[in-house]
């Protein structure tokens, strides 16, 4: 637990300082990008704090100059913090609707262009994510997404929710898949418990949802790239042989 306290301790201690000071100054020089960049400092600064190392490796297949849709799979609450800092510039994430409304933390990511999901929403709310979604990378941010929708229980690669993929039809952003793995054993799902370790991310090459007839095509090739890249002991059952 000492783990988990550091981490939360660097946490509350600059994250409201910084958002204190640096939404003030986002709004009169009319850009969060300086927020966006201590903010991602201090999560480095609370991982480290934490015992937590993080590798990456395939940067080289993120695409230059053009927006991107990054696609991960999900095994721990520590995969934002792990992966948001190791991104190439700016992300914008697609996240919980009730997370938005944390105190100055929520008014920062609604600054950064962060976009609001409800699970299990309607069809009209789940239209102006997606829309949402799609301006912010035409704003020219990159975007994080979650195909599975949630954490997996079991720290397998899952099923893919459908909207993610049809965000990537509309816009014909590059996607580019993502494994993670480690934190499925450093912050278990249920507990609060951190356990030092390496956080490993590996970067897979971009995918274009042009080169595909339908959208259930796009989502089992970003589906198989992850699983391919993962452990075995992460891979689907199907996949694990």
């Amino acid at each position: 637990m000492f783990a988990s306290f550091k981490f939360l301790f660097v946490l509350t201690a600059l994250g409201p300082l910084a958002g204190i000071i640096g939404i003030p100054h986002a709004r009169l020089i009319k850009d969060i990008s300086p927020l966006y960049r201590v903010a991602m400092r201090i999560i480095r600064l609370a991982l480290r704090a934490a015992g937590i190392k993080v590798d990456s490796i395939g940067l080289e297949n993120v695409p230059k100059a053009e927006s991107v849709i990054f696609m991960s799979n999900h095994v721990s609450n520590l995969d934002p913090p792990v992966l948001l800092p190791s991104l190439p510039g700016r992300s914008s994430v697609l996240l919980k609707k009730e997370l938005m409304k944390i105190p100055i933390l929520g008014t920062a990511m609604r600054m950064a262009q962060f976009v609001p999901v409800e699970r299990g929403s309607r069809r009209e709310s789940a239209a102006a994510s997606v829309a949402a979604a799609a301006a912010a990378l035409r704003s020219g941010l990159n975007i994080l997404v979650y195909p599975e929708g949630t954490r997996s229980t079991d720290g397998r690669l899952s099923t893919f929710k459908k909207g993610p993929f049809f965000l990537a039809q509309q816009t014909l952003a590059p996607i580019v898949p993502i494994a993670i793995s480690g934190t499925e054993h450093m912050l278990r799902k249920g507990s609060a418990a951190i356990v030092p370790g390496t956080a490993r991310i590996q970067f897979l090459p971009a995918i274009y949802p042009s080169a595909f007839a339908t959208r259930d095509e796009l989502m089992r090739a970003v589906h198989a790239s992850i699983a391919a890249a993962l452990p075995a002991a992460m891979k689907p059952i199907a996949l694990n042989v």
